[in-house]
């Protein structure tokens, strides 16, 4: 029997990347899941991959009326949650005196307000016990030039994990914290930059990172699969810092 059988599970920005390993880990472990993307061919494309099992949705994590309409059909269908990964995000480099009020708003409304709205959207449908994961990022814990905004933002998510876990765990909801390091997912090729650009941006990520290689989404995958199972149950506001010793060493 798998980790998650008989348990439902919500994952924004399940798409690609980070989000699809775990949707296809947690089918696997038993687990009836639910897909959220914002663009509508990779969401019918991720539906297909994952096959059946899967409610593939678009949606628009950083609108409160959209992830509503999400919580509807997901009440519709699985009646309740177990599982909760809210991992939609975006990252856009821009050296701190070029930030205008657009790129903040861009990272803000999905980082911050779709994390917000996607665990608000859901909370009457949260069983106790469940689990609720957010995606952070391991450069919370050190300062890389040109992503004060990114970082800023999953700082912000960072400290909500803390202030929601006071709320909800007298009523059994557990939420704790993933925060990757460089993992090779296609996060990279929607930065807005030229591809030389990107290339030349990770290499120097990479000088900082002990263990000399990018991650895998599965890999991380397999860590939050141990936030959403009972296997970390007296684990409450945590974050799990997945960076191949890069914020440690």
């Amino acid at each position: 029997m798998g980790r998650l059988t008989g348990k439902t599970a919500l994952i924004t920005g399940g798409t690609t990347g980070i989000g699809l390993a775990t949707a296809k880990l947690f089918l696997k472990e038993g687990a009836r899941v639910a897909i959220i993307g914002q663009d509508a061919q990779r969401v019918e494309a991720a539906g297909k991959e994952l096959g059946e099992g899967v409610l593939a949705l678009r949606a628009d994590v950083s609108s409160a009326a959209e992830m509503a309409g999400v919580a509807a059909k997901l009440k519709s269908v699985f009646g309740s949650l177990d599982v909760v990964f809210a991992n939609a995000g975006i990252a856009q480099p821009m050296p701190f005196s070029d930030v205008d009020a657009k790129h903040i708003d861009n990272q803000v409304d999905v980082n911050f307000k779709g994390v917000i709205y996607t665990v608000q959207s859901v909370l009457s449908m949260l069983n106790n016990p469940s689990s609720v994961v957010l995606t952070g990022t391991t450069l919370v814990e050190q300062g890389v030039a040109g992503l004060a905004v990114y970082s800023a933002t999953k700082a912000a998510v960072r400290s909500l994990a803390r202030t929601l876990s006071t709320e909800l765990t007298p009523r059994g909801v557990r939420v704790n914290v993933i925060s990757p390091g460089l993992i090779e997912t296609p996060i990279y090729g929607k930065l807005g930059l030229p591809p030389e650009a990107v290339q030349e941006w990770a290499g120097q990520l990479m000088a900082k990172v002990p263990a000399s290689r990018f991650g895998q989404p599965d890999e991380v995958a397999k860590a939050v699969l141990f936030l959403a199972s009972d296997d970390s149950s007296y684990m409450i506001g945590e974050n799990i810092l997945f960076d191949g010793g890069m914020a440690t060493l």
